[in-house]
Formats: structure tokens, C-alpha cells, sequence
């Protein structure tokens, strides 16, 4: 039964197959999605692409066992030249694209869909673990492979990680016409002298996932728990404590500042708009900061 007090939506939950080496976890994305895509004016294809990205750094951040962050990147030549996502292991989640509309609408007219392939180009997928200022960052960098994010998440761990990862992500809307997302992966545990082979139990489970549709990681009338049994329910499946995910932005007025002095005096002044401030838009959150030039 579902427990009333595990919210819907706006979480990532981990889960394990009873007896068996696959480990996994969920994400459900609803308000948190929505805010993300529509604090810009992005195209359809652009906020999927987007939508995907922030599921999907919301999966693998979830497995960080320390203070910090996961940042999922890809960038090049295509429609779409940067797309970002950021974990933050508070739970905090936020995302941006860079892209060129008259591209985009070139290439949207002839797909339904235009998948990561095609809206980024030939460029790179990036995986970043921040562990604050005081740790050096960890950065996987892989050939952008596959028409999906989720390709290119799985080309990621077999290549940076060599651990078999399967990966699914969805973007829609629901009923409200609001945005939602969602995304799923399952992990193959290595065999061992006590666990023998473990290939048979990987191949299985990699069968039975592969039936879950993109309709339901965004159903937001079928929940994580149920979802999970739906899919596992022969095998067993245990699921673990869901952490909740809200939308956030890192920017303030005294990072703005901050980013300002890094400026020689000279462009800082080509910078004041003719009413004699600098206006500084955030790229993720669209808030607007107006300076004063005295106070930089």
C-alpha cells in the first residue's frame, strides 16, 4: 500500500531487487520540472531535452554519499550548443539550455521529436562531481553516443565506470497541461566468489524494465512504490527512503558582485546601462540583479 505521508511527485527513491545484483532508482518530477522549463520561452524540443537532463542528474546525484553536487552537461555543435543540469545534495535542482531558435525550428519541422543527437551535435556528455571548494572536482568526459541522454548515460558508465547501467527518461504533460518528468536505472552488481555469476539475474531484470513506458515515469496518478511493484513484483523489490527535490538557484546579489570584480574597471563601464546601472540576468532562474557601478 502506498503510505499517504511519501509525496507523488518531486522525489528520487533507490530501490533493490530482492536476492538479486541489480540496484536501481526512481525519480518523479512535477512542480519542480515545471518551474525549471518555464522560467525561460523554450521550444518543445528544447525543454525535453532539458526536462531529461534534470531526471537525469537527479538519478545519479541521488547516489552521492557526501555533501555536494552532480552536474550533467552536454555541449556541441548542433541546434542546442549547452544543455546543464545541477544536483545539489540537498535536493535542490536546477537547469538551463543555450541554443539557437532558427536552428531548432530547422530542425524540429521534419521530426516529431528531435532527440539529443540531433539537437546537440556531434560534442560531449560530462559528469561532474563537485565536492565543494575545499575537494578537487571529478569529471567524466564521453563522446556524445545514441540519439538520448539516456544513451549517452549509459555509454558513460560502461566507458568511465565500467558498470552496466541501463537508463530510462521521460518528458510530458499532465492533465494540468504542466510540465512533468521522469526517469529510471538499474545497475548490475559484479559477481563474486559468493555470488558466483550474476549475468543470468542482470539479463532479467534488464527484460523486465525495458516494459516500463515513458507514460508511466510521468503518471502522476501511479506512484514510486506502485510503479515499482508493477515492474518487480515477481522478483521482489525493496524500496528505500524517497528524498524529496525542490527547484533552486545558487545565484545572489553577492555572487553577482562577486562575478562583477573579476572585470577590469574599463569593461565594468561598458557594462552601465543608460540609467546609470548594470542589469545582470541569471541564465538559470532569469532573475534580474540591477547594481550600482559605486557598489562593484
Amino acid at each position: 500500500m502506498t503510505d499517504a505521508t511519501v509525496p507523488a511527485d518531486d522525489l528520487v527513491v533507490g530501490f533493490q531487487i530482492e536476492h538479486w545484483p541489480v540496484r536501481g532508482r526512481l525519480v518523479r518530477l512535477g512542480a519542480v520540472v515545471d518551474d525549471i522549463l518555464t522560467r525561460h520561452e523554450y521550444p518543445e524540443p528544447v525543454a525535453n531535452l532539458l526536462g531529461e537532463a534534470c531526471a537525469l542528474a537527479a538519478l545519479v546525484g541521488a547516489s552521492l554519499k557526501f555533501e555536494g553536487r552532480l552536474i550533467v552537461q552536454a555541449q556541441g555543435d548542433g541546434p542546442v550548443s549547452y544543455v546543464v543540469a545541477d544536483y545539489d545534495t540537498s535536493g535542490g535542482l536546477r537547469g538551463y539550455c543555450r541554443f539557437s531558435p532558427e536552428k531548432v525550428d530547422a530542425i524540429s519541422g521534419g521530426l516529431m521529436r528531435p532527440g539529443a543527437r540531433s539537437l546537440i551535435g556531434d560534442g560531449l556528455f560530462v559528469m561532474t562531481v563537485d565536492q565543494g571548494p575545499e575537494r578537487d572536482r571529478h569529471q567524466g568526459v564521453t563522446r556524445i553516443e545514441g540519439e538520448t541522454l539516456a544513451l549517452c548515460a549509459e555509454h558513460y558508465f560502461a566507458q568511465s565506470e565500467q558498470l552496466p547501467t541501463r537508463v530510462l527518461l521521460a518528458v510530458g504533460s499532465g492533465p494540468d497541461g504542466r510540465f512533468r518528468a521522469g526517469g529510471a536505472m538499474i545497475q548490475h552488481l559484479a559477481g563474486d566468489e559468493a555470488r558466483g555469476s550474476t549475468d543470468e539475474a542482470w539479463e532479467r531484470e534488464q527484460i523486465l524494465f525495458e516494459t516500463l513506458g515513458e507514460d508511466e515515469l510521468i503518471d502522476a496518478e501511479l506512484p514510486a512504490d506502485r510503479l515499482l511493484y508493477r515492474l518487480f513484483h515477481e522478483d521482489g523489490v525493496r524500496m528505500f527512503e524517497p528524498k524529496p527535490l525542490r527547484a533552486f538557484c545558487r545565484c545572489s546579489h553577492e555572487s553577482v558582485l562577486g562575478m562583477l570584480r573579476a572585470f577590469e574597471i574599463g569593461e565594468r563601464a561598458d557594462m552601465v546601462e543608460p540609467d546609470g546601472k548594470i542589469h545582470v540576468t541569471c541564465e538559470y532562474c532569469s532573475r534580474v540583479y540591477v547594481i550600482e557601478p559605486e557598489g562593484v
